[in-house]
């Protein structure tokens, strides 16, 4: 097996459920801890690896967390990383600085192994809460000019062609548009529906 065909035998059978709930809020969600404790049989039946690591990064005046995610072949010595990013706060009531940073990490980190394990968060209430708090548009509205768009990971877009190529249909056929045009979200979409078309 190469390390395309390892992420995607975890990618099937990876199950991370939502087991933490927000009383205040009233929804359910999942954490990095959570989805880590769900890969690690995977990692090692597997024979990989999985690194997370953070960097800070300055855009204009606004620092953001950069959180890495990295699967490791050790077989073949082969990887593929996926990255997500988290503002930081301005600032956070009750909260110091090395908190703050430290949210942000957690956010970025769990969405880092949302994009490798292809985790659909998309219905997250936590999404919908960060969406109110910034005043950013609802999913089923078009973006505004200058909004950043999350393109579907170049891990994923290889899933995807593997899957299509496995379940013998043509490329063509199944997407309207090129896949390097498909959105994170748009992408965790068409495997979830291809994994049930290949019974997985």
């Amino acid at each position: 097996m190469n390390i395309q065909e390892k992420l995607l035998y975890i990618q099937a059978k990876v199950k991370a459920p939502k087991n933490l709930y927000n009383s205040f809020g009233k929804y359910s969600y999942r954490n990095a801890e959570g989805i880590l404790e769900a890969v690690k049989p995977f990692l090692d039946e597997m024979k990989c690896t999985l690194t997370i690591s953070d960097e800070i990064v300055a855009v204009g005046d606004r620092i953001y967390v950069k959180a890495n995610a990295t699967l490791w072949d050790t077989e073949k010595i082969d990887v593929i990383a996926v990255s997500a990013y988290a503002r930081e706060a301005d600032q956070k009531k009750g909260m110091d600085d090395s908190q703050v940073t430290g949210t942000a990490s957690s956010y970025a980190r769990k969405y880092a192994l949302n994009g490798l394990f292809l985790l659909d968060d998309t219905k997250d209430p936590d999404t919908d809460e960060y969406a109110k708090q910034t005043g950013a548009e609802k999913k089923d509205k078009q973006p505004e000019k200058g909004t950043l768009i999350e393109y579907a990971s170049e891990a994923a877009i290889k899933t995807i062609k593997i899957m299509v190529d496995k379940a013998g249909m043509s490329m063509d056929k199944v997407l309207k548009k090129p896949i390097e045009e498909l959105t994170a979200d748009e992408a965790a979409k068409m495997i979830i529906a291809l994994k049930k078309k290949l019974g997985e």
